[in-house]
């Protein structure tokens, strides 16, 4: 005679609850203003503007606007004080969490991106790398 014996079988843990997602962008109302200017400037229909990243510079990594016509089908959007900005799908891994502002100094005036995700700068401030 053979006898088995059945050990129990745990109770199905409970989901664990997602972590909020973290914003991917946001813009002060500095650089909003500026963007909108820029879009009334330009003369013609826009979509938004679009920010994405790409290769350059002595750190490895430069950020880019751009005029968008369109919105494309993979495009983030993030709507904020009265604009659109359209960040490239390439480019929303590096972007997770940046502010962007605009600044004006004596001798330059510009966006500025503050991105938790940089390791570091190069000395002239166009690139950077996570």
């Amino acid at each position: 005679m053979t006898t088995t014996t059945e050990t129990p079988k745990p109770a199905a843990a409970a989901p664990r609850p997602r972590r909020p997602r973290p914003k991917l962008m946001t813009v002060t109302p500095l650089a909003a203003e500026r963007v909108k200017a820029l879009i009334d400037g330009r003369g013609k229909p826009t979509a938004g503007v679009r920010i994405g990243v790409r290769t350059k510079g002595c750190s490895g990594l430069s950020y880019t606007l751009e005029f968008a016509d369109k919105q494309e089908p993979m495009d983030e959007v993030i709507e904020a004080e009265g604009i659109k900005l359209l960040v490239d799908p390439k480019a929303s891994l590096f972007l997770i969490g940046t502010e962007m502002d605009y600044e004006e100094e004596k001798l330059k005036s510009g966006f500025v991106f503050r991105n938790p995700n940089e390791k570091g700068r190069c000395g002239c401030g166009e690139s950077f790398h996570v």
